[in-house]
């Protein structure tokens, strides 16, 4: 029986569920960074990311750099923008990798399937064409060089260390919330949806 080793690609697709630009954008900054960062000294335990989107490229980066929400690694910083930050708290400084605009722009015939699928009104070969298109622009991005595909900027590093608080039970719903989450309602605590709907039916 011969052993096949899966490559990096082959493990970001098989946790993203399927094959598009975004996810090869995600996955060529991840790889590059990886490499900066390694060639620097750099300690893969004192890795932090900040992404500016929640796109498609969020799963490869965190697949590739072990930099994830829940170990605190990964922070999200909601700028609508295809860039990544890779940076160390010890060095205090990182790189910022920022998406070519003219990259991220659909072809003409891409973005009619892609309105046609949205709509709900696109026959199966035309979801057939758009996986194909799909298949071929990521491809040309995995294989371009990665001064075409980035910007990339050197910046201060800094993030908040990660914390543990303690939880909270919201007066209204009974349900569990993180101490700084919460909010002081009429004297009570209460969590953020039960404060919006409060809020909403005044």
């Amino acid at each position: 029986m011969v052993c096949r080793v899966v490559t990096d690609w082959e493990r970001v697709v098989e946790f993203h569920g399927h094959v598009c630009p975004g996810l090869a954008i995600g996955y060529r900054a991840a790889k590059l960074a990886l490499e900066r960062f390694l060639e620097k000294g750099g300690n893969l335990d004192d890795l932090y990311v900040i992404t500016e989107n929640d796109a498609c490229g969020v799963d490869a980066i965190q697949v590739l750099t072990g930099c994830t929400f829940g170990k605190g690694r990964l922070i999200y910083k909601d700028t609508g923008k295809m860039a990544y930050t890779f940076g160390s708290i010890s060095w205090g400084k990182g790189e910022r990798l920022v998406v070519r605009g003219e990259l991220w722009q659909r072809s003409s015939d891409q973005e009619k399937l892609f309105n046609k699928i949205l709509e709900k009104k696109a026959t199966e070969e035309e979801r057939k064409r758009f996986s194909e298109l799909q298949n071929k622009r990521a491809e040309e991005i995995l294989t371009m060089p990665s001064d075409q595909l980035f910007k990339i900027q050197e910046v201060p590093f800094k993030v908040r260390p990660v914390r543990i608080f303690k939880s909270l039970t919201c007066s209204k719903c009974g349900e569990s919330v993180m101490e700084p989450k919460a909010r002081l309602y009429h004297g009570e605590i209460v969590c953020k949806d039960c404060f919006i709907d409060y809020k909403v039916c005044e």
